[in-house]
């Protein structure tokens, strides 16, 4: 399989920025989860149990979305740090009288079970690998369960590149992966039936600081060729004034940011029993692959 992952990502910078504990989630990335909520009108099958994928750097509200829409679903959390799980956890919890709080105080909880929806929200594109990500997000569903993720694209600060690009200055983040290179992934992991779809959100500003601001709340450059120094006050000074540069006049001289954002989804399908070699297979994934061919030999 040829490597798919993303060339400019440097790894030590990736897994510096996953061990960062964040306090809260980025205004974008709770707009993405809200639109993304938007496409489970989509989807037919109504998950029990759901299990969301580093609620606070993809979106904390996005707990809320899910509860609503899925009242009687079981909602776990997955998250790297501690700190973060703990607030993921506090988000989830059912109100005391639910009835999902009954079974987990009898012991239903015990043992997590494959999720029926994993919701992965703005992750992806910081992952320095991320094969070895939807390869864990493919373990993580149940069989026929079904996957949605967003993340950016590479149309992303398409104006800031070009900006840093006629200074000849580093890039200001790391280059983004295509959407088809994602279906491509999907497959490659064992995802079936992967249906991919972008829109493209624009941003303004009114200073260049609340631009950096924002900049920092959504990630960091990961790029191997970023400047490896720190920059003082007078590279600062003179990042803000370059900054006017992205005035649009149509949006009443207010600095201008596109974001590429590509959302997806994919089902986790049987596994196919095969002959020959060595094969491995959960007791799930027998279980159903049986009862399916019993079916077809009953003629139902």
């Amino acid at each position: 399989m040829t490597d798919q992952r993303p060339p400019t990502i440097d790894p030590v910078a990736a897994a510096r920025w996953w061990q960062r504990p964040q306090t809260a989630s980025a205004w974008l990335h709770e707009e993405v989860a809200r639109r993304m909520a938007q496409r489970l009108d989509w989807i037919v099958r109504q998950p029990r149990s759901v299990l969301h994928w580093e609620p606070l750097r993809g979106g904390l509200q996005a707990q809320a979305l899910l509860a609503r829409r899925y009242p009687d679903a079981r909602v776990r959390v997955s998250a790297a740090l501690a700190p973060e799980r703990r607030r993921a956890l506090q988000a989830a919890a059912r109100p005391w009288w639910h009835p999902a709080r009954w079974r987990a105080a009898l012991g239903g909880e015990a043992a997590p079970t494959p999720a029926e929806l994993l919701w992965a929200n703005m992750t992806l594109h910081m992952a320095a690998d991320p094969q070895a990500l939807i390869q864990r997000w493919h373990e993580a569903l149940a069989v026929d369960g079904f996957l949605m993720f967003s993340c950016f694209g590479p149309d992303t600060l398409r104006e800031l590149r070009a900006l840093y690009q006629a200074r000849g200055w580093p890039a200001p983040a790391h280059e983004f992966t295509d959407m088809h290179d994602w279906g491509d992934m999907l497959l490659a992991a064992g995802f079936a039936e992967p249906v991919m779809d972008m829109e493209r959100i624009e941003l303004t500003f009114e200073t260049p600081e609340r631009l950096l601001q924002e900049l920092r709340e959504l990630g960091r450059n990961l790029h191997p060729g970023r400047f490896a120094g720190l920059r003082g006050r007078a590279w600062r000074a003179e990042l803000l004034k370059a900054l006017g540069a992205l005035a649009v006049p149509a949006n009443d001289g207010r600095l201008t940011l596109s974001f590429e954002i590509i959302y997806g989804h994919a089902f986790r399908p049987p596994g196919r029993i095969a002959v020959g070699g060595e094969t491995r297979f959960s007791v799930e994934e027998l279980r159903s692959s049986l009862t399916k061919n019993k079916r077809k030999g009953d003629g139902s």
